[in-house]
């Protein structure tokens, strides 16, 4: 990983989960989720195409991998989350 990219996940972790800021107003502790939209089975994306999510928006009941199109409808596309997210940042 490339110094840069270091500091652009640093932010994330830093900013906390994308979901919980913006629909919730809170902040907290994430995970970086890779976003996989538009890439084949199996591939990752950059590490500029990240978001931080907490447990529960990731992997957990009302997490992006308990039912992706459920959380889209919800939360909004991956790449939304991520526009918003460099808007803040």
């Amino acid at each position: 990983m490339k110094k840069s990219e270091q500091q652009w996940i640093d932010k994330l972790v830093e900013f906390g989960c994308v979901v919980c800021r913006k629909y919730y107003d809170a902040n907290t502790p994430p995970c970086i989720h890779h976003i996989r939209e538009g890439l084949g089975k199996g591939q990752r994306n950059s590490w500029d195409n990240c978001l931080p999510l907490c447990h529960e928006h990731h992997q957990g009941n009302d997490g992006f991998h308990s039912g992706k199109q459920t959380w889209i409808e919800k939360y909004g596309t991956e790449y939304e989350l991520l526009n918003w997210i460099k808007e803040k940042l």
